[in-house]
């Protein structure tokens, strides 16, 4: 009897084990793949991925490129990603076409590819687009730069503060500028347009460079709150006075807000939120790899205008509500 007993106990445990082993969850590896550490937007992004990797039990590889149009870094970093395993990649491509290649060699290894923040042309290249609509977030301060010139009563002389050549989200923002301020390419009221590849240096060396060919410049839009903190220095040095000029950007974060909105040297920023972006992409990757379904689409992580300095009939939230909210609502 004691021996049948044991034999029992011994059977019992074995099914017990198979069952806590069947019960597990799968190992995951995923990958996630900015533009660059120094501008605190995407040391964020990493941030709150890396977090989520933890909530999601996964293994999350990291990369970052020198700059926002370091291409060949991302292109490493994506085989190298896919050699070790990775099951997802969440990446924001430094050029929306040049990346497109490597991309598509990752998802024919099997690796399901989000592009966060900004989209690959075309966007059918990646599996989904986690993201703002940089469109609308272009849109919504080219509108409080228009009511905010008719408010003042200026004559617009308008710089352009852009990022690169075949970025979508860069491309994206200043259509949507014009489009919300009513411009044509070739109005005759912009002065002039730069790159800055979303530099602070090299926003400051743009700016300075444009105000030299007009120091009657009023308005200036820069495509992100580093290029936009450059050209802030730049106006200061050539004595233009923040009450003297419209200044929009795009970014919402946290010390933009608090040391370049909150006292006007900044008029106007449309906040995003890459806490979402990298949080979304996480968790879809994760539960993909699992067996869920497969990330698709365009999933809108929002914006929202943020102002010290409400301009008449546009929306917009205060800065307070910015401070809380900067960059994950």
């Amino acid at each position: 009897m004691s021996a049948r007993r044991l034999a029992l106990a011994a059977a019992l445990t074995a099914g017990l084990l198979l069952t806590a082993c069947g019960s597990e969850e799968p190992d995951v590896t995923i990958g996630l793949i900015t533009k660059q550490e120094a501008n605190p937007y995407w040391v964020t992004m990493r941030e709150v991925a890396e977090a989520t990797a933890r909530d999601e039990n996964v293994e999350l590889l990291t990369a970052a490129g020198t700059s926002d149009v370091d291409v060949d870094s991302q292109i490493a970093a994506l085989q190298e990603m896919t050699a070790q395993g990775a099951t997802g990649i969440l990446i924001a491509p430094t050029d929306s076409q040049a990346l497109v290649p490597a991309i598509e060699e990752a998802r024919q290894a099997g690796v399901t590819v989000i592009a966060v923040d900004t989209p690959t042309d075309p966007e059918s290249a990646v599996d989904a687009v986690f993201a703002s609509d940089n469109h609308e977030a272009g849109e919504l301060i080219g509108q409080y730069a228009a009511a905010k010139v008719v408010e003042l009563g200026l004559t617009p002389r308008i710089a352009l503060l852009d990022l690169a050549p075949g970025i979508a989200s860069g491309e994206q923002r200043r259509a949507g500028f014009l489009a919300g301020f009513g411009l044509e390419e070739d109005d005759p009221q912009i002065v002039g347009s730069i790159d800055t590849e979303g530099d602070q240096a090299k926003g400051e060396a743009a700016m300075a460079e444009l105000l030299a060919q007009d120091p009657g410049i009023n308005v200036v839009y820069a495509v992100n709150e580093p290029a936009a903190l450059g050209a802030v220095t730049a106006l200061d040095e050539a004595g233009v006075g923040p009450d003297e000029v419209v200044l929009v950007t795009v970014d919402g974060g946290c010390e933009a807000i608090k040391n370049a909105v909150r006292p006007g040297d900044i008029d106007a920023t449309a906040q995003q939120f890459p806490e979402n972006m990298a949080r979304e992409g996480v968790t879809a990757l994760a539960k993909h790899a699992r067996g869920g379904a497969a990330p698709s689409g365009f999933l809108n992580t929002g914006v929202v205008l943020i102002t010290g300095n409400p301009a008449p009939g546009i929306e917009s939230r205060d800065v307070a509500f910015g401070v809380r909210n900067c960059w994950g609502d």
